[in-house]
């Protein structure tokens, strides 16, 4: 879909005055409320490109009834204050500022008069009585503005009784802050998975999503290697005929759809079509419908095969696209169903997909009981096969559900098949499973070099993942290899040949105050989890046992000469078996 005009059933991020963000959805014909800011028609904001400033405005009809309407906000007053001066109190107005030294720091200063040329708010102290407007004489002016309350601002900012004693820095600080708590104010942002993913960490269940920050996911996305592959299919090598060629991962996701969310974005299948894309292709399939029965393209005298005796009426089967075999996630799942339910705000519904979303046929889902063993599961049994005949004979009800059985049992199959297949391109873990026996199943379906990320809140299971993947236990594996038969063991819960390099690693954006002398990180950060990443490449351990024959010895010499001769068989005639090297 694209992003630059907002469309009618939309989800659109929000961005307030006081830096928060909610999502919300615009409805045709209703009212969409924004808490203490005010709320406004829904139907104004339609069709108006992203990324605008929005100020909410009440105006009075002629019957009395206080109506809500919105002004953008043009480039030249967003920007008025910062090209105007930066406000002074009175006393750094009239002495200038000879206090500040030569790093930028301000320093208080007396003149020989014993007036204060410098100050610094070091003295002064926090004074609730400084503001002499009560909060009903606010809220008053509140209800009596109907623009965009900087009427209010100024007003508060005159009623401070100390407003002269603050620093110029102060003064800006309590601008600011008065300014985002009451500026009627919004800006309309396209929805992502970040801003989707930041604004449930705030506001929302932030154990929903196992919470997962915004540079976890980014972290996450980049050691996956995940990306957008075309699709091609490649001649096998095995001589085989095609072979699957990437663009094929493998996911466990347990964060309501987030994490797939954010792959599918990054593999450019997220997004729907347009509106015009969409009937475009509804009425290339009407027309070859049509024309299929009219015969138009048909071959031969074929073409008149429905003119006279046409086809008996039934239920066609309803087209779908089928499972894609590149560029596609598939996802294993503990439940009867997938928990996507995140993948609402992007137009996708796991029980009832479009078959215009890229998600119809590039998401597959199985659960771990298909995955391990698919005769047990009922789904992957083979519905019973009626002959043409009987399904003729049949209301077209029974027809239709002997049709989507088929079709369902088709694509069970499909996928099961070949996920057990293997060859993944790469595996990401968000679970509150046990990571130990999750990879245990997982790690042999994909190919060499692919990679493995597992996320987890805790470090503690990504450390103990790690250290049955260390290069000592792979050791103790190859020097002293347990029958396959046994596997796993206490000591060998996992294969370590199967992994190289496994790395845990964290990330964390911190926001910081820059100001010379006053630089500090916020202290209003969120606390929760970290949250770490295991990261580790797969290999295919080589087959047999690898023997280094020979024994060698290094003899330092006079003269400088290192001599390294070799004990294994006769040497050739005329060489001793030795090797100098001149060490000079």
């Amino acid at each position: 879909m694209k992003q630059e005009l907002v469309q009618p059933h939309a989800y659109v991020a929000l961005r307030l005055p006081s830096d928060s963000t909610i999502v919300v959805q615009v409805l045709p014909n209703t009212t969409i409320s924004i808490g203490k800011y005010g709320a406004f028609q829904a139907n104004n904001i339609l069709g108006r490109p992203y990324h605008l400033i929005f100020e909410i405005r009440d105006t009075v009809t002629s019957d009395g009834r206080t109506q809500s309407g919105l002004r953008i906000v043009p480039a030249a007053e967003l920007y008025a204050d910062i090209k105007d001066e930066a406000p002074e109190t009175p006393t750094e107005a009239e002495g200038g500022n000879p206090g500040a030294g030569a790093d930028g720091v301000e320093y208080e200063l007396v003149g020989q008069n014993g007036e204060v040329v410098m100050r610094t708010n070091r003295q002064i102290t926090d004074d609730p009585n400084s503001q002499i407007m009560t909060m009903d004489e606010i809220e008053a002016l509140k209800a009596q503005s109907t623009g965009s309350r900087k009427e209010l601002i100024a007003k508060i900012l005159e009623s401070h009784s100390a407003l002269d004693q603050k620093t110029a820095f102060a003064l800006a600080k309590y601008t600011l802050r008065k300014t985002k708590k009451y500026l009627r104010r919004f800006t309309i942002l396209p929805l992502d998975v970040p801003t989707l993913a930041r604004w449930i960490l705030t506001d929302k269940e932030p154990m929903k999503i196992m919470e997962m920050r915004e540079e976890i996911l980014s972290l996450i996305g980049s050691w996956s290697n995940v990306h957008c592959t075309p699709s091609v299919s490649t001649p096998s090598l095995a001589g085989g005929g095609m072979q699957i060629s990437g663009g094929r991962w493998l996911m466990i996701d347990e964060t309501a759809g987030l994490l797939v969310a954010y792959m599918a974005e990054k593999m450019a299948i997220l997004q729907p079509p347009d509106h015009d894309e969409q009937e475009k292709e509804s009425k290339l399939m009407s027309k070859q419908v049509v024309d299929a029965v009219n015969g138009d393209d048909a071959i031969g005298d074929s073409a008149t095969k429905y003119v006279g005796t046409p086809a008996p009426h039934h239920p066609r089967p309803r087209k779908t696209s089928g499972p894609n075999t590149t560029n596609t996630i598939t996802l294993i799942h503990a439940n009867a169903q997938p928990n996507l339910s995140l993948l609402k705000y992007f137009h996708f519904d796991a029980f009832n997909p479009s078959t215009f979303h890229p998600l119809e046929s590039h998401l597959k889902t199985l659960s771990w009981l298909q995955l391990l063993s698919p005769e047990d599961d009922m789904g992957y049994a083979e519905p019973e096969i009626a002959s043409e005949e009987t399904i003729q004979c049949w209301k077209s009800g029974k027809r239709s559900n002997y049709f989507r059985k088929r079709r369902r049992w088709e694509r069970i199959k499909f996928i099961v098949d070949e996920t057990r297949a293997g060859d993944f391109d790469g595996l990401i873990v968000a679970s509150v499973m046990n990571p130990i026996s999750i990879l245990r199943h997982t790690v042999p379906l994909l190919r060499g070099a692919a990679q493995v990320v597992v996320y987890s809140p805790t470090i503690e299971p990504l450390v103990e993942l790690s250290d049955y993947y260390s290069t000592g236990r792979r050791t103790a594996f190859v020097t002293n290899s347990p029958d396959s038969d046994l596997m796993p063991t206490e000591d060998f819960p996992l294969n370590p040949t199967l992994l190289l390099a496994p790395t845990i690693q964290t990330a964390r954006s911190r926001s910081w105050q820059v100001l010379p002398g006053r630089t500090h990180p916020l202290m209003t950060g969120r606390g929760g989890s970290e949250g770490y990443v295991f990261t580790a490449t797969r290999v295919l351990p080589a087959e047999g046992k690898i023997e280094a024959r020979g024994k060698f010895k290094r003899r330092k010499v006079d003269n400088g000469v290192t001599r390294i001769s070799s004990q294994q068989g006769t040497p050739a005639p005329g060489d001793s078996g030795t090797m100098e090297i001149n060490a000079s």
